[in-house]
């Protein structure tokens, strides 16, 4: 017995004693660090086998540091304005990204880096080529200032490219799509509520304190514009537009109940949401985004309901007064008015920019701002105008040249996806998945045009993220196919199980 016990010992030795070194080091270091260092010391040691745990746990499962992602690029804008962060906003989004990257460049057999050559990839090539050699920009007299550059270059083009690689390489099976829209759907529904929060509920210190700096844009005639966790009315609105745009086109398009139901509950709440904004361009976004479904739908009993759905509400907002004693519904009537004061300031800001412009084909430069530019230099006043718009802003700091490549890579990369979606899959519901992504980007595009929210956080991992995902749908369609012909048989089950109750408790109450 002392033999088997011995041996059982010196076993138990041999498999855990690197393990008890290894903890007992760390208790030593801890105590060490105590003393020397202090709590804060002693905390960062504590740390180490939390981040080596992390560490294994995002070599092993890519899709955990992908949710991690998806949720820090959702939540970083709240995070910064209630002062968590202690590094510059968009670091966080690019750390994971580019450790994201790393990982799939250091084990490539598990990722189809194939899916990568597509027209999307080829166009976000071109437009980072083009803000590379904006480097070069010198319209401003300030010299080749590569840290004031990637500032800007990071934002504009950078982040785009990042978004389209890590969802073309992790997003590469049916279950991964659907744990991206129930990721999404679940934010949204956070964001929704936390907008209910702000009207019913009250502000917290650091939303008092951004209300009296933005009390000007945020609380009009009156009204008060919520943001919820976001940066913005304006974000918050155009993108509970998009997004409402997009569960509603999945709901419709969906084979499963209950996926159909979730997504529909999602669409209506996201809608809402729009309203509290008061922001006015996210309806024309929503309404947009809807007429061009009719189009990629390819089904007239489906166009038939959208087109009187959106006719309707859009003659409504437009034609009537159903809902004027309502102050959300009442501003957001007033986007269908040419005359209103709003726009006719910046028509007249963009009149201001061109007289300058002209003489800037390349722009004032990428990360350029009031700032950096000499006091007497004729760009400054250029610097120093609301850009109100996302295109308006690419447009000073890129120029004609830039905005005209801008838009002719996003327009073929967008044609690029709904070509797909119209003529290459075949599956219905994919088609409407598809579909959903093409009309989000089309309504944070519109949004991106009337205001300065496109490359706002969290708009471009989700909707170019989105458009990218569109581009692998054809991949995996059979496999698509497959997954949701055994939810089908489950559903078809689950509903001959509940029939058959029925029939019983009938059956007994007779």
């Amino acid at each position: 017995m002392d033999d088997i016990a011995k041996q059982s010992y010196k076993q138990v030795v041999n498999e855990n004693g690197g393990r008890v070194v290894g903890i007992l080091l760390l208790f030593v270091l801890a105590i060490l660090s105590l003393k020397s260092e202090g709590v804060i010391g002693y905390a960062i040691v504590c740390i180490i086998p939390i981040l080596g745990i992390l560490i294994w746990i995002t070599f092993k499962y890519g899709m955990f540091l992908f949710t991690i992602l998806m949720t820090v690029n959702y939540f970083v804008s709240f995070a910064s304005r209630e002062g968590w962060l202690f590094l510059p906003v968009s670091l966080h989004n690019e750390m994971l990204e580019i450790v994201l990257i790393a990982l799939a460049i250091i084990d490539p057999g598990k990722y189809k880096m194939s899916g990568l050559l597509n027209v999307m990839g080829a166009m976000l090539v071109i437009w980072v080529v083009f803000c590379t050699l904006e480097v070069l920009n010198d319209s401003c007299d300030i010299g080749i200032n590569v840290g004031i550059w990637y500032t800007g270059a990071r934002l504009m083009a950078f982040q785009l490219l990042y978004a389209f690689v890590i969802i073309t390489l992790y997003i590469s099976s049916p279950q991964r799509i659907k744990l991206y829209i129930i990721t999404l759907a679940l934010m949204t529904l956070f964001a929704a509520f936390w907008a209910w929060k702000q009207k019913n509920l009250g502000w917290d210190n650091a939303e008092k304190s951004f209300l009296i700096t933005a009390a000007r844009t945020h609380i009009v005639n009156g009204i008060v514009r919520y943001f919820s966790i976001f940066t913005d009315a304006a974000n918050f609105g155009i993108h509970m537009g998009a997004c409402s745009a997009m569960f509603l086109i999945i709901a419709i398009s969906s084979r499963l109940h209950l996926h159909r139901i979730f997504c529909a509950i999602v669409g209506c709440i996201c809608l809402w949401a729009t309203f509290t904004s008061g922001t006015r361009t996210a309806i024309i976004c929503f309404i947009a985004a809807l007429f061009v479904y009719i189009f990629l739908a390819k089904s007239i009993k489906i166009a038939v309901p959208v087109i009187i759905m959106g006719g309707i509400f859009f003659v409504i907002l437009a034609f009537t007064k159903i809902g004027d004693g309502n102050p959300m519904i009442r501003r957001m009537r007033s986007a269908f008015n040419p005359e209103d004061a709003s726009l006719s300031v910046r028509d007249y800001n963009k009149e201001a920019l061109k007289k300058y412009m002209r003489d800037a084909p390349w722009g004032i430069g990428i990360g350029v701002e009031a700032g950096d530019i000499p006091p007497f230099n004729k760009f400054k006043i250029v610097s120093q105008i609301p850009p109100d718009s996302e295109y308006v802003y690419i447009w000073v700091r890129t120029g004609y040249v830039g905005l005209t490549v801008f838009i002719i890579t996003t327009v073929i990369m967008w044609l690029g996806a709904c070509y797909i979606v119209f003529f290459t899959i075949k599956n219905p519901s994919l088609r409407g998945l598809g579909a959903s992504f093409c009309c989000a980007f089309v309504a944070i595009h519109l949004g991106g045009y009337a205001n300065q929210i496109l490359m706002q956080f969290p708009n471009v991992l989700i909707f170019y993220g989105s458009l990218a995902m569109v581009y692998v749908l054809p991949i995996m369609e059979d496999q698509y196919t497959e997954y949701e012909g055994t939810l089908l048989e489950r559903q078809k089950a689950q509903v001959a199980t509940v029939k058959s109750r029925l029939k019983k408790l009938l059956r007994r109450s007779s």
